[in-house]
């Protein structure tokens, strides 16, 4: 039986202080929940995948019928990749991860997922960092410019509450359709935030994309004993880009 507390992994990153840990908390009873901290920071939770799993899902669907090629761009636990490739026909799944260490436990079976991600011959993980990687050659190391069917990013907190400063350009009309050099003529993109509906981003991911929809995701809080939303947004190329 698990540990109540346990810290499975520590690492120094580029980003300050990894953690991964497990533990089981009285209102989930015998679940083990895993968690991923920052510093001090609460990055994800294996408690909370209803929205991350949705992302794969809304992302994916404008798409049904056809085989996909599919950009992750965050590993974290691998639910929104775990979902994409049950959510649709996958081609190919690139995940990008810009720390090295969240790849490392998925391959070490740290994770529930990892075993399945890390053994999938359609899955492949990218080392990289996914915002300089979508301002350079695109996100296949082999492929220069290759183009994909959607591209699903669960990296930033939301368009405005980043990760790092740094980000902050993607989120603006111009890198969005940089974006698009990477996307199919009808691909999509699609993005999980963790705050409501922001009015002005999606008034910018209309100046770019034909079609935009901004997905409310409402799913229990046993820790709160009430209802959390998250944010999904989902923007489809025109066919005649």
């Amino acid at each position: 039986m698990s540990l109540h507390f346990e810290e499975l992994d520590y690492q120094e990153t580029r980003l300050g202080e990894l953690s991964l840990r497990r533990r089981r908390l009285p209102q989930t009873g015998e679940l083990d929940i895993y968690e991923v901290k920052l510093g001090d920071e609460f990055l994800m939770s294996s408690l909370f995948t209803a929205a991350e799993e949705a992302l794969a899902r809304l992302g994916l669907a404008p798409l049904a019928g056809r085989a996909l090629d599919v950009v992750v761009g965050g590993l974290g636990l691998g639910h929104t990749a775990a979902a994409a490739l049950d959510a649709a026909h996958i081609n190919e799944l690139l995940v990008i991860e810009g720390l090295d260490a969240v790849i490392d436990w998925h391959e070490r079976h740290l994770l529930p997922l990892g075993a399945r991600l890390s053994g999938e011959s359609r899955c492949r993980f990218i080392a990289g960092d996914f915002f300089q990687l979508a301002a350079a050659d695109g996100f296949d190391p082999g492929q220069p410019g290759r183009r994909f069917d959607a591209i699903l990013l669960d990296i930033d907190h939301a368009p405005g509450d980043l990760l790092n400063a740094g980000h902050a350009d993607f989120y603006q009309p111009a890198g969005l359709r940089n974006l698009q050099r990477y996307l199919q003529a009808d691909g999509v993109f699609a993005l999980w935030s963790n705050e409501p509906p922001e009015a002005a981003f999606t008034q910018r991911l209309e100046q770019v994309f034909a079609t935009v929809q901004a997905h409310v995701v409402e799913f229990d809080n046993p820790l709160q004993d009430s209802r959390s939303a998250n944010t999904i947004y989902v923007a489809q190329r025109p066919l005649a880009a």
